[in-house]
């Protein structure tokens, strides 16, 4: 059986419509808390996938979470090992900084429900089943596009939304892998940070609720292409 190993930093931030996308494909799916879990312990080439996921927390962050080293140690060597790898949100940040890519604040946090702008170069690549689904965004921070990497898709606010290296590496600083029907979880989860930057609770459940089969639909539609190309590349 293929196996997916997932690295999350909070519960409510999981693989999401990924995990359902995986166990159709055949894969076991484990997932470790960074947080608590010994990261330097694991293989990183055993997995036929690694999923990186997101955290409210910065990719350069290691002098605060010291957990983090381990994490971007693990990254470089699935890199070197140019096996399938999928960063998302922090995820994709910290595969951004393993690739030599800047990570550094925006101006302003980006949050809540949009279509990706698809560059030119997506339309060889999955992320262009998109189409123009309105997908999460929930960040404070954005990567450079690595050197070698495609850029893919951007929004007015983060022009740097999503990148491929070859067949085998996604990074996504949207969350492609949300689920409508979980958005109480991250609505309660990151209450303080949505009431600092003062924005509408309600707003955001009623445009979730919208969304509820779209976005799943559209994204299992991209996973499942990314994946038949990776598994392909790699065999």
């Amino acid at each position: 059986m293929k196996h997916a190993l997932v690295i999350h930093h909070l519960d409510f931030e999981h693989a999401g419509s990924l995990t359902a996308v995986l166990q159709q494909r055949g894969y076991s799916v484990q997932s470790l808390d960074a947080t608590s879990h010994p990261l330097s312990s694991q293989d990183a080439r055993a997995a036929n996938l690694l999923v990186i996921m997101g955290g409210p927390i910065g990719a350069h962050d290691e002098a605060i979470y010291p957990f983090l080293s381990d994490e971007l140690a693990l990254i470089e060597q699935r890199l070197a090992s140019a096996r399938p790898l999928i960063g998302i949100c922090l995820g994709a940040q910290l595969i951004a900084r393993a690739l030599g890519a800047k990570v550094y604040p925006m101006s302003a946090k980006e949050i809540g429900f949009s279509p990706l702008q698809l560059t030119a170069a997506a339309a060889n690549y999955p992320l262009a089943l998109l189409a123009e689904t309105p997908v999460l965004h929930w960040h404070g921070d954005q990567f450079d596009i690595p050197p070698g990497a495609v850029h893919l898709a951007g929004t007015a606010q983060c022009p740097n939304q999503a990148f491929a290296v070859d067949a085998h590496v996604l990074g996504l600083q949207c969350h492609l892998e949300f689920m409508p029907e979980e958005i109480e979880r991250w609505l309660v989860g990151h209450a303080c940070e949505l009431a600092q930057a003062n924005l509408d609770v309600c707003m955001l459940r009623a445009q979730a609720q919208q969304l509820q089969q779209r976005l799943p639909t559209a994204a299992a539609a991209v996973f499942h292409r990314w994946l038949d190309q990776a598994e392909a590349a790699c065999q």
